[in-house]
C-alpha cells in the first residue's frame, strides 16, 4: 500500500471515529472551516481585483 492510501484511510477512520462519537462537534468544526474558508475566498478575490485596478 502507498503511503497516500494509508494516510487517507488514516483521515477517514479518523472522521469516521469524529461523526460518531460527537457529530456535533464534527458539524460545528466543519460550520466554522467552511465560513473560515469562505472568508479567506473573498479577501483573495478583493486583493486580486484591487492588485489589477492598480495596474491600469
Amino acid at each position: 500500500m502507498s503511503a497516500k492510501k494509508v494516510v487517507l484511510l488514516l483521515v477517514v477512520v479518523f472522521l469516521g471515529f469524529w461523526m460518531f462519537t460527537d457529530p456535533s462537534g464534527l458539524a460545528a468544526t466543519a460550520r466554522d472551516g467552511g465560513g473560515e474558508a469562505w472568508d479567506l475566498l473573498v479577501s483573495f478575490f478583493r486583493a486580486v481585483i484591487r492588485f489589477v485596478g492598480e495596474l491600469s
